[in-house]
């Protein structure tokens, strides 16, 4: 990343043509750029209109209204200027063209505004991963659960952890410092054991990959059980190849669907069972590797046959037949006819809500489940130490944890993957 004693300028809105483009910069030389281009600045936060001009040749670039917002209090915690204006690609073109043309100015990067936000201490990193999902938000479900976390509660509370932590360390020096002086001795395993239940709340919480990346449903089965006819009946579209040839699926098909608002993968697979063929093996290898990483599991072969699965639905397929035979099985459904279908449909819905954050409830992705997962491990160990010593290397374990959860320390090769998900403006 360039250094932030640069100032940037990027295209904040929707790509032109637009009734309205918004042009930000940020950084110390947004203010100078703005009194050569607009004139003089208006107050703080409030918006003025004002004829922008190109300093070159004293064009006239168009009429904007321009916002300004003062260091710390802004966004990015830097000066900003905001630009409203016409949205032609011509006319947002000429603006950025004259910004550059001004001391210190260049483009931005993808993420760099929130970047500069989270290095100047305006959000912290959960914060700033919850706006990644909630500018990839496609659904209502993942916008309110990344709004939870863009929003900023899951910072208050890894505050919170943190101060209390930092409580508890304090306690522990000074009991390592006066142990042998005599009186009592506070015993700190209560408050390490009490954080600990507080994180295990959290950790036990359905996890946020399922919402963001869609809920995997994987549809699997012996050759010629109607599994790729079953996706195209679900997806309401010919996304798979149906013949009476056995091993015909020899590949993994994805068909993304949306249900009741809910995000799904659909996930066709080759038929298991034992093959010579060295393409159809290597289909039947990659189904099992399927089996492994599904949400939900649709089984369609002999009941008893089913692989063990913590959401397993197992389906009498091609009801249609006269042979068909409904026992043992939980659902009854035909491709050919849609018997079923709606059903089965309703049930995806009823098995996501188990696996979906519920409402605004927040929701952890791996990396921060992983990092909360040592803190309270560590809370744990230390509960059941005598030894004040070896509870406060503990305590520091967990400070540790929070502290990369939140971006203070150890996340410096994670931000460049992070804000490349995110547009130039933002």
């Amino acid at each position: 990343m360039a250094p932030a004693g640069d100032t940037i300028v990027a295209l904040s809105s929707g790509r032109p043509p637009a009734a309205i483009a918004v042009v930000r910069t940020s950084g110390p030389s947004a203010f100078a750029a703005a009194e050569r281009i607009g004139g003089s600045l208006p107050p703080a936060r409030k918006g003025v209109l004002r004829s922008l001009t190109d300093p070159s040749d004293g064009s006239l670039i168009d009429q904007a209204i321009v916002l300004r917002f003062d260091a710390p209090a802004s966004s990015t915690g830097e000066n900003i200027v905001e630009y409203q204006c016409h949205g032609g690609r011509a006319t947002v073109d000429a603006l950025i063209r004259a910004l550059l043309e001004e001391p210190g100015m260049r483009l931005a990067q993808p993420g760099e505004f929130t970047r500069r936000a989270l290095a100047n201490g305006r959000i912290d990193l959960t914060e700033a991963e919850g706006l990644a999902d909630l500018l990839s938000a496609e659904t209502e479900l993942q916008r309110r659960s990344a709004m939870a976390r863009a929003g900023g509660a899951f910072r208050t509370r890894l505050e919170g952890w943190r101060n209390d932590l930092l409580a508890l360390s304090a306690q522990a020096e000074v009991v390592i410092d006066y142990a042998d002086e005599g009186g009592e001795v506070p015993d700190l395993r209560p408050g390490l054991t009490q954080l600990a239940q507080e994180m295990s709340t959290l950790l036990d919480a359905p996890r946020v990959e399922p919402l963001r990346d869609g809920i995997r449903v994987v549809v699997a089965g012996p050759p010629n059980a109607g599994k790729s006819s079953l996706v195209n009946a679900l997806a309401r579209n010919e996304r798979a190849i149906v013949t009476p040839i056995p091993g015909t699926t020899r590949d993994i098909i994805e068909v993304p669907l949306s249900i009741g608002g809910v995000p799904f993968v659909l996930v066709d697979t080759a038929g298991l069972r034992d093959s010579s063929d060295e393409v159809e093996s290597i289909g039947i290898d990659l189904a099992r590797q399927e089996l492994e990483r599904a949400d939900i599991l649709l089984w369609l072969g002999v009941s008893s046959a089913a692989p063990d699965h913590p959401v397993v639905v197992r389906l009498a397929a091609k009801a249609d037949l006269p042979q068909h035979d409904p026992s043992n099985f939980d659902l009854a459904i035909s491709s050919k006819t849609g018997q079923g279908i709606a059903r089965l449909l309703e049930l995806l819905a009823d098995r996501a809500r188990e696996l979906l954050p519920k409402g605004d409830e927040l929701a952890l992705d791996r990396r921060q489940h992983d990092l909360l997962q040592t803190a309270c491990s560590a809370l744990e160990r230390g509960a059941a130490l005598p030894d004040p010593v070896l509870i406060a290397e503990e305590l520091r374990i967990a400070r540790s944890s929070i502290d990369r959860i939140s971006g203070r320390t150890g996340v410096e090769n994670l931000l460049d993957a992070l804000f490349g998900r995110f547009c130039l403006g933002k």
